[in-house]
C-alpha cells in the first residue's frame, strides 16, 4: 500500500490542535481547516500522543484525544512493523548528533516504506531529517 497522497500527522501537530495555548495552535488549526489530504499517523504516535496529553493536560484530555484517535472514521493508525522497526533502529544509532526519539526514527520508517510526502509537525525533528515536506 503506497500513501503518495496522504499527510502523516505527529504527536506536535495534536497537541497544537487541542491545546489553545500552544505557541503553534492558530497554525495548527488553520491547517486543519484548509487540508484537502487524507490524514494517517501510526500506532506509536497514537501512544505518544496519549502520554503527551496525559502529562501536560491531565487524564480527561487524554480519553478525549484518545476517542478520537482509536475513532477508525477520525483517525487511520498504521501499525508499525518488525520490518520499520529494524530501519528505526538504523536511523536512530546513525543520526548521534539529533535528538531524534525512537518514535520519530519509526515514524521516518514508515513514512519512506509507504512513500508519505508529508507532514503535518511542529516537531524539528522532521525538518532535520529532511526527506519529507513538513506542514504547515
Amino acid at each position: 500500500m503506497i500513501f503518495t497522497k496522504a499527510v502523516l500527522v505527529d504527536t506536535s501537530a495534536y497537541y497544537a490542535i487541542k491545546d489553545k495555548d500552544d505557541a503553534f495552535h492558530p497554525d495548527a488549526l488553520k491547517f486543519v481547516k484548509t487540508n484537502t489530504f487524507p490524514t494517517i499517523t501510526t500506532n506509536l504516535v497514537v501512544i505518544e500522543t496519549l502520554n503527551l496529553f496525559k502529562k501536560r493536560l491531565g487524564h480527561y484530555h487524554a480519553i478525549e484525544i484518545g476517542e478520537e484517535l482509536f475513532n477508525p472514521i477520525m483517525t487511520t493508525a498504521l501499525q508499525v512493523t518488525d520490518r520499520d522497526i529494524t530501519e528505526a533502529w538504523r536511523i536512530f544509532r546513525r543520526y548521534d548528533d539529533k535528538g531524534f526519539s525512537f518514535t520519530d526514527c519509526t515514524t521516518f520508517a514508515v513514512m519512506e516504506r509507504l512513500k508519505i510526502p508529508s507532514v503535518f509537525t511542529f516537531d524539528e525533528h522532521f525538518k532535520q531529517y529532511g526527506k519529507f515536506k513538513c506542514l504547515p
